[in-house]
């Protein structure tokens, strides 16, 4: 790694999310864009796409192709659970360090990955919200759940979300239940007059999914006790609120030497 600069790859330079990771790369002194990997554009530099900066950096179609021919030290995949799964692997194959900010991936998933990152002696980062925000409220939520255990979920996304429910809201239902005691909600013989009213259901705690055009990223955790109630809420007004944390990471993944799953594990 070429002192003081981290070389990036950008997957899905096109997509929302990627043409901001492509801005925050641009515009910061110690990154460099090494490559960007986009599926149709193979051959070209970055600066011959539509809203990129003046920048020469090839564009692949491959991610393997690309690390072949490109030295990188990291990966930033912002695209889709398929692509985020498949890259994260050919990255730590080739020494290259990912930072990935797609959801979908299971217990099993993560372990995996995180040995071989071990096994490689690199770091790698999974965020399920890059939103330094939305880690905060995560944390927070954590910590109202040992004082009101009755606690539901509702997360409301963009209608292009392919996932539900979002993994910031499995997150925190996983945050909370360490700290919570399994807990039966509502009351005991409620039914459903039509499927699905009262949302996906983890341990008694309950978790809403809302997708409409117009949204980006919203979450409410709602608590409930004897004569109050808690929200605790965090908005992400536009895609650029993600920057910051993926800089973040980028930042912390070349010192790492296992793979960190939730941008919570390096802001302590």
């Amino acid at each position: 790694m070429a002192e003081n600069i981290i070389r990036v790859v950008v997957a899905g330079p096109r997509g929302k999310m990627g043409m901001e990771a492509v801005k925050l790369v641009n515009e910061t002194d110690h990154f460099e864009l090494a490559a960007a990997v986009d599926s149709k554009n193979d051959g070209i530099q970055i600066k011959d796409l539509e809203g990129m900066p003046d920048d020469k950096a090839p564009v692949f179609d491959d991610l393997e192709k690309c690390l072949d021919q490109v030295e990188a030290d990291v990966l930033v995949d912002l695209t889709t659970p398929e692509a985020g799964k498949k890259h994260l692997g050919i990255a730590l194959d080739h020494g290259v360090r990912p930072v990935i900010g797609t959801t979908g991936f299971n217990e099993e998933e993560i372990e995996q990955s995180r040995k071989k990152a071990e096994e490689k002696g690199i770091g790698a980062i999974i965020a399920p919200n890059f939103a330094v925000g939305a880690v905060l409220m995560m944390k927070f939520s954590q910590m109202a759940a040992k004082y009101f255990p009755d606690v539901e979920i509702l997360e409301m996304h963009h209608d292009n979300k392919l996932d539900a429910p979002s993994g910031t809201a499995a997150k925190t239902a996983a945050l909370i239940n360490e700290v919570r005691t399994p807990k039966q909600q509502g009351h005991p013989d409620e039914k459903e007059d039509m499927e699905g009213a009262r949302g996906a259901e983890v341990n008694g705690l309950h978790i809403h999914s809302v997708r409409l055009p117009g949204l980006v990223a919203h979450q409410e955790v709602l608590f409930g006790g004897a004569g109050q109630t808690l929200t605790i809420r965090h908005d992400s007004i536009n895609r650029q609120s993600f920057m910051p944390g993926v800089r973040l990471a980028v930042d912390n993944v070349v010192r790492l030497k296992t793979l960190v799953y939730g941008l919570e594990n390096i802001m302590e």
